[in-house]
């Protein structure tokens, strides 16, 4: 029998043929409205969900029944392509198992028993406990907090939560995935950047395995690119190295390392752009003069990395002898305990290289949440300043995608009030007092956004259809949850708040509520269809407003430069209008004072702690995703499913054979977070000291009849191990053991 983790033959007909078939079909597709005899059809331009990229299609709909789902070939961002994902989208909708009803749980949490209720009664049962909650704590606000795991919508949901109950306690999904990226990019140049893969000539990719976990249009890039070295450093064989024109293995943990050899190589053998750090590096002395005292050589870095010394100097020559060279910044979950600093590393080699701002470089273009493991240690070891009572959940599932899921039951265990708002009954779901049934991406419109530093264009997800069910778009569910929770929030603060007694006293109670942003509804005074219209004619015309509801896009010329270059590629800008230079002064900040104010490296730098280590007879445990899924999301679409049923630990042939595994065996690992069993893969991609397995299986709630049972769950075994300056989860940073069973 061989078992293989996905098959590429099923996953190449159930994505590449769909999207080929979909792209030819609506290569020239423009919306419509037409009868035939038996139906109304249109096809309504939408923007996807199924994962961050926030691909455009347009949906086909067939007497008010979504039956095909098509790639936009307007939109700048997704250029006409939807992957399997994008495709699965429909099975979102129509899922059996989602969530259909307000819920109130009768049962003990977490043992999934709920009844069936109106609106009005989750609505009043979150007053009646909430205000209680509140009440007992005399009125803190910030004894709710609230998190949020989708991108769209996330400001509404802050400004209600945040600007208006009042919270100081919000969290997403950035730390435990790209908050260390995005603030060592930010702290370091100014932005966050977008990498302009097409444009390189010769890539670096550090740990990020866009051939096989993200399949988007800037992956498709770094397939094509002609002239293009690609390099690809990964303690695991993926796809994306073995597409790759070399493949690097190295230890888990220690890209930092590597880069920071490739650094000494540049500063040492003065390979360097003089001209770009002369002009815009800030402190580049003292970074030079860091590096190569510290003595970061190649011979140094192989004893961390495994790496060949020979390699990283011939790498760094590569590197930097190219035109357009661009280390990738990537889109990953953080690995270790130093990626802020290797993030920071990898951006100022970036800088070295004069990659910034320009073609084949980091072209320049919120509010982010807490630190999920810092918060949680605090709500469960209560060493909060205050105690944290309630929450609410919005499109996250934090019982499957943060490390230590022990840890995480623990902490909801403690709340008072835990209301969860989502489209699935996922694991997180079933710990909650109230759920709240969210409609899909497909069933509402949302605020206009805009996109992409280098092709810029305004996108808008149109409803598709009206809500199945009792579902509700998340801005109904807040309007509703506002009215029922205005006037009873305010006799809280009546009660407790003394500025507000002395305000009532001098305008009178109704006065007191109007001027003083009460009234939580003041967000959905005006439908967000009609916010909308309003923004976008006013900003940028009629014009763009008809665009956008009719192609789901707009940008400026759009008419004039959208042109189709061979068949189904586009080009949205001419490339003398594409905006590889945005900013008219840079500055690269080589030494950070605050950092080291806080008791942190204000440079790059490598400490001892961060060496591999692996005790005899152990493994690190390493994780990440196939392009199926998105995080724990999707776990449960059955079309993806198909393609990818269940996930297996990856073991090296060697030792599994010393160990008397074969494929397919019943394998039993265990950290000191937990264990899981699941099935082995002997192979010869991963070192001997190596063992990985994909996040987003081993869901525990039943309700999932496609997902429940399926697989093992990654965070059962992951400890909750920091990266301390952004408080990010380390996902690579477990050692296991490993056993037949």
């Amino acid at each position: 029998m061989k078992i293989i983790e996905t098959s590429r033959r099923k996953f190449l007909q159930g994505s590449v043929a769909l999207c080929v078939y979909a792209a030819a079909s609506a290569s020239k597709l423009e919306p419509c409205t037409h009868k035939t005899t038996h139906k109304k059809v249109d096809n309504i331009p939408y923007l996807c969900n199924m994962c961050r990229n926030k691909c455009a299609g347009f949906a086909r709909v067939e007497n008010g029944t979504v039956t095909k789902l098509d790639p936009n070939p307007w939109f700048p961002k997704s250029r006409n392509m939807l992957c399997p994902k994008g495709n699965a989208g429909i099975q979102a909708l129509y899922d059996r198992d989602r969530l259909k009803y307000p819920l109130i749980r009768v049962g003990r949490r977490g043992d999934g028993r709920y009844k069936r209720v109106t609106w009005d009664e989750a609505y009043t049962y979150i007053e009646k406990h909430l205000t209680t909650i509140l009440d007992e704590q005399k009125d803190n606000r910030s004894t709710i907090a609230y998190c949020n795991g989708e991108g769209f919508n996330k400001d509404e949901y802050i400004k209600f939560f945040g600007g208006k109950i009042g919270s100081g306690n919000f969290l997403d999904e950035g730390s435990i995935c790209l908050n260390t990226k995005l603030g060592a990019m930010v702290l370091t140049i100014g932005t966050t950047g977008e990498p302009d893969v097409a444009g390189s000539d010769y890539v670096i990719i550090s740990g990020a395995n866009r051939y096989e976990s993200l399949i988007t249009p800037d992956s498709i890039d770094m397939m094509r690119a002609k002239g293009q070295k690609q390099v690809v450093i990964d303690p695991r064989c993926t796809v994306t190295a073995i597409k790759a024109d070399e493949w690097l293995p190295i230890h888990p943990g220690t890209d930092l390392a590597f880069t920071l050899a490739m650094t000494y190589v540049a500063l040492k053998e003065e390979l360097y752009d003089k001209k770009f750090v002369k002009k815009y590096f800030k402190d580049f002395d003292l970074y030079k003069e860091h590096i190569l005292l510290s003595g970061y050589t190649p011979q140094w870095a192989e004893k961390k990395t495994g790496i060949p010394a020979e390699k990283t100097v011939r790498i760094s020559r590569e590197f930097f002898g190219a035109k357009r060279p661009l280390y990738y910044p990537g889109r990953r979950s953080v690995w270790s305990r130093n990626d802020f600093q290797f993030r920071r590393a990898m951006v100022l080699l970036n800088a070295l290289a004069g990659s910034l701002d320009r073609e084949g470089g980091i072209v320049y273009g919120s509010k982010k949440g807490g630190s999920w493991l810092n918060f949680r240690e605090k709500v469960i070891t209560d060493k909060a300043p205050y105690p944290v009572k309630a929450m609410f959940i919005r499109k996250h599932n934090i019982m499957q995608n943060m490390p230590n899921i022990s840890k995480t039951k623990q902490m909801l265990e403690k709340m008072d009030l835990v209301v969860v708002i989502d489209t699935m009954p996922s694991d997180t779901a079933v710990m909650a007092d109230v759920i709240l049934p969210e409609c899909t991406y497909l069933e509402r419109e949302d605020m206009v956004v805009s996109f992409n530093s280098l092709e810029p264009s305004l996108a808008l997800r149109n409803k598709v259809i009206e809500p199945l069910y009792e579902s509700r778009s998340m801005q109904d569910i807040l309007d509703g949850l506002g009215k029922k929770l205005s006037k009873p929030l305010f006799e809280i603060s009546r009660k407790w708040d003394e500025d507000l007694q002395e305000s009532i006293a001098e305008l009178g109670v109704q006065k007191s509520f109007d001027e003083g942003g009460y009234d939580l509804c003041e967000l959905y005074k005006k439908d967000i269809g009609t916010r909308n219209r309003k923004m976008i004619v006013k900003e940028f015309g009629k014009e763009a407003y008809r665009s956008l509801k009719e192609r789901g896009v707009w940008y400026p010329d759009m008419e004039k430069n959208h042109r189709e270059v061979f068949n189904n590629f586009y080009e949205y800008y001419p490339k003398e209008r594409r905006h590889y230079t945005t900013q008219k002064s840079l500055r690269i900040n080589c030494y950070l004072p605050k950092l080291k104010k806080a008791g942190f490296d204000p440079m790059p730098t490598w400490q001892d702690s961060y060496d591999f280590r692996v005790p005899k007879g152990r493994f690190r445990m390493i994780t990440g995703r196939y392009v199926m899924f998105t995080q724990s999301a999707t776990t449960n679409n059955c079309m993806l499913r198909d393609i990818m049923s269940t996930n297996h630990l990856w073991i090296n042939n060697d030792i599994a054979k010393k160990l008397g595994i074969q494929e397919g065996d019943d394998i039993e690992v265990t950290s000191p977070s937990g264990k899981v069993k699941i099935l082995a893969y002997p192979t010869n991609k991963i070192a001997p000291d190596v063992v990985f397995f994909a996040h987003g299986f081993g869901v525990a709630s039943d309700e999932l009849e496609q997902a429940f049972g399926n697989g093992a769950s990654d965070n059962i075994l992951i400890e909750d191990h920091m990266e301390k300056i952004y408080g990010c989860a380390a996902m690579n940073e477990t050692n296991v053991s490993v056993r037949k069973v």
